[in-house]
């Protein structure tokens, strides 16, 4: 059952499916027309069936992913995977009523399995054969069940459709290129940049993890629609962790992402990387606990962008519109202002990179086989537009191409990259002085300044509190009367989306980038969200919770002297 919960985090420590990958030297057209043959027999077969599928879509996905992890200068794991998932997607029924409506019922649109890897036609269109039959028994007794429930169940508030007419795609992406990369090389660079922890006593644990994907999908749809993408990612990622005195877990996390291994930076780069996590734990573990603020506080572009995509993007995803078990904060505020008039929100995967940076919410058709589009969500504070899958909701009649999911799940609709913008700007320096300014204005002794963060979550369900919740790990007190700044640690923000966002007074002039892994109703994805550096007159924040370990006891091995060699004589038990 799908639950009201999203997260967006930096790293990761598992294979991360939804990134696909192609390089078994399989026959591509085997795939795809085998998939096609089989769907139309399949439809032909089923159309004389009662209740009968009014859409049906395979969907493939080809993955060939490394993985390697090093820790405190060795490999703990060097493995790679090829697999190939398929999806089968039925809908029984109709566009206006089918087995998929409401929350409970929507997973019965899916069966999923593993396809051979090799190009026999004969064997991929019998397992695709034993999925489809398997979902027709599956979407036709929910479909039974839905028109049940609707019969006896109150009327809904929102009676759109469950599924939106689109125009069906042909796309046909060329074979992916697949880089060259060295793995045993890339194991020895990991080994020597994870062995930079070595030197750093108060580091307890950490990793350096390269995980490198390309990837082949296809859909195919009986409406006629016939999409094949290829993909190629490529992600670093460096994490230490540490513990204070008082028990607290403190972790920092860099990662990078580029279309292939040769792009991500320098030896050079990593190795300062490590040292900067190093040093930046060592102060942690200084800083004093925050307690509970209320009051002025400045975040940076990448904390006021996790801020963004938690506090208003998820609430912007077309599903949670018509889903009467969620909160609906902006169901019913189309056309009104729901930020500050200076801001503007926009959501477009057509966009590659931003300032440099290769953005990771980047696509070109969604998970539905739509064309990915730019939307204007809210333009200067007013309420325009919703992120929209093939699930249309009132006064939104069809996609936008933010349908997304990972293999084996049902898609929604999703962000890709969020965008913030502003036109009440000020130079990033002059956004210091106003904020110490505030804080003055407000009789406080500092405000707290947010300048690096780890990720977040929200909660947009009615059953609990229309809350989030953002884990910032680098935050500092600024003092109104001069005092250097001061770090602290073990605090996050918290509160609520539309007394939160109205609290913005004005921003800085450099756009700043967070890529991270989103997890929500329809799984892990990649997405990015950008924005400048914000000051806003009240944020709250709330202590984190503390663990109960102490710190260990022993220094780390490398730090005791070395054994001394023997000295035994020829003849005494120290000969060999």
């Amino acid at each position: 059952m799908t639950r009201p919960f999203s997260r967006l985090v930096v790293s990761f420590f598992f294979v991360f499916c939804a990134i696909p990958v192609f390089s078994s030297g399989l026959a591509p057209d085997v795939v795809l027309q085998t998939m096609q043959q089989e769907l139309k027999r399949a439809t032909t077969s089923l159309a004389k069936t009662d209740p009968a599928p009014y859409y049906l879509s395979y969907a493939v996905t080809d993955i060939d992913e490394s993985l390697i992890i090093a820790s405190n200068g060795s490999i703990v794991l060097s493995t790679g995977v090829q697999r190939r998932e398929a999806d089968v997607m039925m809908r029984v029924g109709s566009a206006a009523l089918d087995n998929t409506h409401g929350n409970r019922s929507r997973g019965s649109g899916i069966t999923s399995g593993l396809l051979p890897l090799n190009s026999d036609s004969d064997a991929i269109a019998r397992v695709l054969w034993q999925l489809t039959d398997r979902e027709y028994d599956q979407a036709s007794s929910s479909f039974l069940t839905v028109k049940t429930s609707k019969a006896v169940q109150s009327e809904e508030e929102d009676k759109s459709p469950d599924f939106s007419q689109e125009s069906p795609q042909s796309h046909l992406g060329a074979a992916p290129k697949v880089a060259l990369w060295d793995q045993k090389q890339w194991e020895e660079r990991a080994r020597r940049i994870s062995a930079g922890f070595l030197k750093y006593p108060g580091v307890y644990g950490s990793t350096v993890q390269l995980q490198v994907s390309n990837d082949r999908s296809y859909l195919a749809t009986s409406d006629g629609g016939a999409v094949v993408r290829p993909g190629a990612i490529s992600r670093l990622v460096i994490q230490g962790e540490t513990r204070a005195d008082d028990g607290m877990e403190l972790m920092r996390v860099e990662s990078f992402q580029a279309p292939s291994p040769d792009q991500l930076p320098s030896d050079s780069e990593l190795a300062a990387k490590v040292d900067k996590i190093a040093e930046d734990l060592k102060a942690l573990r200084a800083a004093p606990a925050a307690e509970p603020y209320a009051g002025p506080a400045m975040l940076s572009g990448r904390a006021a962008a996790v801020f963004f995509h938690e506090v208003l993007g998820h609430r912007l995803e077309g599903h949670r519109q018509k889903d009467e078990t969620e909160g609906q904060t902006f169901t019913k505020k189309i056309n009104q202002l729901v930020l500050p008039p200076f801001l503007s929100v926009i959501d477009d995967p057509t966009l590659k990179e931003l300032n440099g940076v290769k953005l990771a919410g980047s696509y070109d058709f969604d998970d539905e086989g739509v064309p990915a589009v730019r939307v204007a969500a809210v333009e200067n504070g007013i309420l325009k537009n919703f992120l929209m899958s093939r699930m249309p909701i009132k006064d939104f009649d069809h996609s936008n191409g933010h349908g997304r999911r990972q293999p084996g799940l049902m898609p929604t609709g999703r962000q890709g990259n969020l965008i913030v913008t502003s036109t009440n700007t000020v130079p990033d320096s002059e956004l210091r002085k106003k904020f110490i300014d505030e804080i003055k204005k407000q009789g406080k002794p500092y405000g707290l300044y947010f300048d690096d963060i780890q990720g977040g979550f929200t909660l947009t369900g009615r059953s609990t509190p229309q809350a989030f919740q953002v884990l910032p790990v680098m935050v500092y007190r600024v003092y109104a009367d001069g005092r250097p700044d001061e770090l602290v640690r073990g605090v996050d923000i918290v509160g609520t989306p539309l007394l939160s966002l109205n609290n913005i007074m004005v921003t800085g002039d450099t756009m700043q980038v967070f890529n991270g892994i989103c997890g929500a109703e329809s799984g892990q994805i990649p997405v990015a969200a950008a924005a400048p550096a914000m000051l806003f007159s009240e944020i709250e924040v709330q202590k984190r919770r503390r663990g109960t370990e102490r710190p260990p006891i022993l220094p780390p091995p490398s730090l005791d002297a070395p054994p001394k060699a023997s000295n035994s004589q020829p003849g005494t038990a120290g000969q060999r």
